[in-house]
């Protein structure tokens, strides 16, 4: 994994429209070389987003009020709230390296933020003919713990990973995630052998932020 230092910008709970325009200024500015690679670490208020390639069979029940926003990452449905940390991704790629590539390398970087955490995880390779399986699953129990939806253009990333760490769970379960109807969704504090500790939330930030070499 190559060396890739980042710019880190911190904010706490910003809402998903808001973000989007602000994250689009980044890239422009990263596109232009106005400003390094970064990594914007923050959280969003209750919301799913869909990929372009989401069936409508896999969208949640309206009644449970969470609104449902369209987006133009890579993948499927995601779910974004409270006690989750989202992480956003500016990096120019270099000319040997494709958005395939660069997903590859944050998964292997947050199982070991999650290593440092604590809980083994692991990346997994997609077997022909099945829903991709892009993101991180913990070791000992088999579930999901970071979704991971990305694009690139001009050379640019964008969006990236929401990684569970102390939110409500059941939101998860009333809509098809990730594309795979089985999937189980879990989080850093249902992963814990130990109670929650105050400040998990800061820990997560500050174990990602290391790993991504960002300050």
């Amino acid at each position: 994994m190559r060396q890739r230092p980042l710019s880190l910008i911190q904010d706490d709970l910003v809402d998903y429209e808001k973000a989007m325009e602000q994250m689009t200024e980044l890239v422009g500015r990263r596109q232009r070389d106005e400003r390094p690679d970064t990594l914007w670490l923050l959280s969003h208020p209750q919301v799913y987003t869909i990929g372009r390639r989401t069936p409508e069979r896999h969208l949640p029940d309206p009644s449970h009020g969470i609104p449902v926003v369209s987006t133009g990452r890579g993948g499927q449905l995601t779910y974004h709230g409270p006690g989750q940390l989202v992480g956003y991704l500016i990096v120019k790629l270099g000319e040997d390296e494709g958005i395939v590539d660069y997903v590859r390398e944050v998964e292997l970087r947050l199982v070991r933020a999650l290593g440092a955490l604590g809980i083994p995880a692991e990346r997994r390779d997609t077997p022909p003919g099945s829903e991709l399986l892009t993101g991180v699953w913990t070791t000992e129990t088999g579930r999901k713990i970071v979704s991971i939806g990305m694009r690139q253009s001009r050379g640019v990333t964008s969006h990236g990973f929401a990684l569970n760490v102390e939110g409500d769970l059941t939101p998860w379960n009333w809509a098809v995630a990730c594309g795979m109807p089985e999937v189980d969704m879990t989080s850093l504090n249902r992963e814990s052998r130990t109670s929650p500790a105050t400040g998990a939330m800061d820990r997560v930030r500050a174990a990602v932020a290391e790993a991504f070499e960002a300050a």
